[in-house]
């Protein structure tokens, strides 16, 4: 890298600049930091190159493209302004050379390395076609090395499989030694996914022997062997052979897909295509350099005055993808907590050097679920804080907190920026169920740890490949039923149980409906009343509760204005067993409504109160002093949530606190949280299900805390 010079601006887009990483025709790309504190690489195009408007036109498309990856081994954007004079681009930075770099400096790679090198690209491309996108200039150049495996860079040329090219008909997009055949001719003929296919075996035989499969010399001559001649292979190792003649097969039709690729060049490896160790020796150590004097960087001295710089502009897919149009905001900026060590007595940090493991929040902390965000972010905070302030801490956690606002497409772009910021090993959130599946995919590409601490998530979802690291520490909303069925079985038993099953939003407590209807309490019997949605006769389902003779009432439903009308409903009805709900009704909006109706009434619930837990006690006081007020439901979650990942972390030692080794790591650790004991099954990643769900009761108009279920005795009935 190279120092600034005094023509080049200070900042670009927000994103403070730090040196030139290289500079060419097109333009210079700069080491810069941005507004959250991350190093991105920033790429500007001289402004004559962007007065063509065909030019413009494929800039905005290599920003479209690479805006809607999210693989591991692919380098996204996550920020542009393709109509600035100098438009411009930001992806995250990675220190290590690129794949050309690293051969002509130190040699060919080991057969074993390639392999690896080529199952992790060809897992890129699978990513890459899926999104409808055909790269279209694989090569060494375009491949830079981490020490945990390859990354693809550079859709300058990419556009959507089938479009239009917007250059000139007798034009070669690609570079001449790793362009496909098809991609030379000039009769019409389409590149496709199989095209990138050819090129990875181009870089794959360039990996392994220090030579492109069709030599070198004047461009012309380079493409007319790759058309007519057969590739010049030797020194390529026999295991790597057959694997390389096939991607490099005329007929593109002949060539494996990626997947194929990716399995055959993982099968058999010694060590499995996972393994982090992949690198020769001088190379991990070049990175390590590399990434250290990256992040020791001073601010560097001001060059020219700038205008004022608009703040970077995030990506969100439906404008990347709308012809010509602008890059939308992504909202409230993406904030940083970390503790530095305020002095307090015998919790100050540790007086030596440590390395800094970032764990983000992304969390609802302005939209419709902002009061279960804000207990996710004060209880991580705090967590962070503890664990910085242990004398026996290994490392240091720095947290990254972003909202998402409880918006779909907000929260899909926030996912994306911090999966792929590198500095971050892990993700707890989101704060609420529709987020769920966005995330969890978004990470499971990312290889990131994805922990839930409130979200709901079905139990036979873990067991999806995309989904391989989402780490649920709360249970499955099916886990709500067991408080009920224990309760009317144990503690005041009954044998007629009549299930008010609300339909209005009801969708998120069908698991408790099913097994209450599976499992009877009592072993006796369940009659099932349902309120269709847009229905209101909570008298008539009183009624007709009473008409069944039901012992016991158990509200089905989300609302806690429609539960407490069934709670008036049944007053007047004058029922008098026991009255249950589930958690997702439990609020103050029940109380209100329901008045004194509300009075006995009992819930099931997946947060515990940790007012009433004697090992919580010093959270508690920890919260009080930082917020002024005990801790809402979840935030005793959200710290155990952090406590977990802490103790993963400090289990891999040094060398292998890493994201893969994280994910591998913490479904095999135990960890003892305030809430509850976190452990999982290491085969099916699901919480071990010990004292898991709690029992609240409306008393003078508020929620007692009566218990884990499992710890009720029969004599203290309610």
């Amino acid at each position: 890298m190279r120092p600034l010079t005094p023509a080049d601006p200070a900042a670009i887009g927000g994103n403070r600049l730090l040196g030139r990483l290289g500079s060419g025709g097109m333009g210079t790309v700069y080491l810069a930091r941005s507004a959250a504190g991350t190093l991105v690489a920033v790429k500007v195009i001289r402004a004559d190159h962007a007065a063509n408007p065909d030019f413009r036109a494929r800039f905005r498309r290599e920003v479209a493209a690479a805006g809607q990856l999210t693989g591991r081994w692919v380098v996204p954007v996550v920020a542009a302004d393709p109509h600035a004079r100098e438009p411009w681009l930001a992806t995250p930075f990675v220190p290590g050379p690129s794949l050309s770099e690293a051969v002509a400096g130190y040699g060919p790679l080991p057969a074993r390395a390639v392999r690896i090198l080529g199952a992790r690209l060809a897992e890129a491309l699978a990513q890459v076609h899926s999104a409808g996108l055909i790269h279209r200039d694989v090569k060494p150049g375009n491949i830079l090395l981490a020490p945990d495996g390859p990354r693809l860079i550079d859709f300058g040329i990419a556009r959507a499989e089938g479009a239009a090219t917007l250059t000139a008909v007798d034009a070669v997009l690609g570079t001449p030694g790793y362009l496909a055949p098809e991609q030379a001719r000039t009769d019409g003929a389409v590149a496709g996914a199989p095209s990138d296919v050819f090129s990875l075996g181009c870089v794959l035989a360039y990996a392994a022997t220090g030579h492109g499969p069709f030599g070198s010399g004047h461009a012309a001559a380079v493409v007319y062997r790759t058309v007519h001649d057969e590739p010049e292979l030797t020194g390529l190792p026999a295991e790597l052979l057959a694997t390389v003649l096939a991607c490099l097969a005329k007929d593109p039709a002949a060539r494996p897909t990626p997947d194929e690729l990716r399995t055959v060049l993982g099968d058999g490896l010694p060590g499995g295509a996972d393994a982090e160790d992949w690198l020769p020796a001088p190379l991990p150590r070049l990175i390590a350099e590399r990434s250290t004097r990256a992040l020791d960087l001073p601010a560097p001295e001001p060059t020219r005055i700038d205008a004022p710089q608009a703040p970077v502009r995030g990506l969100t897919r439906r404008r990347l993808l709308a012809a010509g149009a602008g890059l939308a905001a992504v909202g409230a900026p993406v904030a940083w907590f970390t503790t530095r060590g305020r002095g307090r007595g015998t919790n100050a940090p540790p007086a030596r050097e440590l390395a800094t493991l970032t764990l983000a929040l992304q969390a609802d902390l302005t939209g419709p679920g902002k009061e279960t965000g804000q207990a996710h972010e004060r209880g991580t905070k705090l967590a962070v804080e503890r664990h910085n302030g242990r004398p026996d801490a290994a490392f240091r956690l720095a947290l990254r907190v972003a909202d998402d606002g409880g918006d779909p497409a907000r929260a899909a772009q926030v996912v994306k920026e911090l999966a792929a910021d590198p500095a971050v090993v892990a993700l707890v959130g989101p704060t609420w169920d529709a987020a769920v599946p966005e995330l969890a995919t978004a990470c499971g590409a990312a290889d990131l740890a994805l922990l839930l601490v409130s979200a709901d998530i079905a139990e036979s979802a873990l067991s999806q490949q995309e989904w391989r690291t989402v780490c649920a520490t709360r249970p499955a909303a099916d886990q709500l039923a067991l408080p009920v069925i224990d309760y009317l079985s144990r503690i005041r038993p009954v044998h007629r149980t009549g299930l008010v099953e609300d339909l209005e939003g009801g969708e998120p407590v069908f698991p408790v409906v099913r097994n209450l209807q599976q499992s009877p309490p009592s072993q006796g019997t369940v009659s099932v009343h349902r309120i269709p949605v847009g229905g209101s006769d909570f008298a008539g389902a009183a009624r007709a509760l009473t008409e069944a003779r039901a012992e016991a009432v158990v509200y089905a439903g989300t609302s806690p204005q429609r539960a407490a009308a069934m709670a008036r409903a049944l007053t007047v009805a004058g029922f008098q067993g026991p009255r249950m709900g589930v958690q997702h009704a439990m609020e103050p909006a029940f109380l209100t409504a329901a008045g004194q109706d509300a009075e006995g009434w009992l819930f099931s619930a997946l947060f515990t109160d940790p007012l009433a837990v004697p090992a919580a006690a010093e959270f508690v006081a920890a919260h009080r002093t930082a917020y002024g007020q005990p801790p809402a439901r979840w935030a005793t979650e959200a710290h155990d949530a952090v406590g977990l990942v802490a103790e993963a972390l400090t289990g891999l030692g040094e060398d292998g606190r890493s994201r893969a080794g994280l994910t591998r790591r913490i479904f095999r650790t135990a960890h003892q949280g305030l809430a509850k004991p976190l452990s999982f099954d290491s085969n099916t990643h699901v919480l071990t299900r010990q004292g898991t769900a709690h029992l609240y009761q409306v008393v003078s108009g508020t929620y007692r805390y009566l218990g884990r279920y499992t710890d009720l005795k029969p004599a203290s009935t309610q």
